[in-house]
């Protein structure tokens, strides 16, 4: 407990202070208390607190010197820390500043954890993946799960092209929590997959295609209009975002 809230209390107690003003007066110090100001950022310190997962650092257009000072400060109010969209000239300056963080170098992401990362819930997550050219968002659903305590098991190289890869690994998916299926060119993958399963699936597409692919635009088309039921769709090359739902729903089937 703080100075401030300890002399608030203090008031209360002794008659000179009204508790609805006590209230209000310690609603405005938590509000002070949950936000870190740097300067260039105005960090959500309680969102762990709100939510179960703190505030992840968002790296495309910040420079290395942001990211390292974001995570530094996480850091110290949390025991994990995830910064996504990283490249790996400004990971090398920031992982020179801090100690401890690691790179993902598909995935581009750094991690910052002051314990080990730990399986915090029964089952697997399953990320299935079109094919090699779609990595680097698969990755970024992949570690963004692991980050949030989930297992995952990577079924990679896929894609309806070659569907019998598929079908080998079918057993692997069908047993799964839940699912993320990243897909670029006409992103098919993600309706062949909901008609062959019966758990969530969160689809990504991909901007990965040629001409017609229009940057993703034919994919997330595709997966919108799904004759697939169970498939719900995040933004194109959004790994991040289907990583961190489907790790919600993960926590919430564990919980049961």
């Amino acid at each position: 407990m703080n100075e401030e809230l300890q002399a608030i209390l203090g008031r209360v107690a002794d008659g000179s202070l009204a508790p609805a003003d006590a209230e209000r007066m310690i609603a405005a110090n938590v509000a002070r208390a949950s936000v870190a100001e740097l300067g260039y950022a105005s960090l959500d310190l309680h969102r762990e607190k709100r939510t179960g997962f703190p505030e992840v650092v968002y790296g495309e257009g910040k420079t290395a010197e942001q990211i390292a000072g974001i995570m530094r400060k996480l850091s110290e109010n949390a025991d994990r820390v995830l910064a996504t969209r990283v490249s790996a000239e400004k990971a090398a300056l920031v992982a020179a500043e801090l100690p401890g963080v690691t790179y993902h170098e598909t995935a581009r992401a750094l991690t910052l954890f002051k314990k080990p990362i730990l399986r915090v819930r029964d089952g697997y997550v399953a990320v299935v993946c079109a094919g090699t050219s779609d990595l680097p968002v698969a990755e970024e659903a992949a570690v963004t799960l692991e980050c949030m305590g989930s297992h995952v098991e990577r079924v990679y190289d896929v894609g309806v092209a070659g569907i019998h890869r598929l079908f080998a690994r079918l057993d692997t998916i069908r047993d799964a929590s839940v699912i993320v299926v990243v897909a670029g060119m006409e992103g098919a993958l993600a309706s062949v997959v909901g008609g062959l399963v019966d758990k969530p699936i969160l689809a990504v597409p991909t901007s990965v295609g040629y001409g017609a692919n229009f940057g993703g635009v034919s994919a997330l088309l595709t997966m919108l209009n799904s004759c697939a039921p169970g498939v719900s769709v995040v933004n194109i090359d959004n790994g991040f975002g289907a990583g961190y739902n489907a790790g919600i729903i993960h926590s919430h089937i564990a919980k049961r």
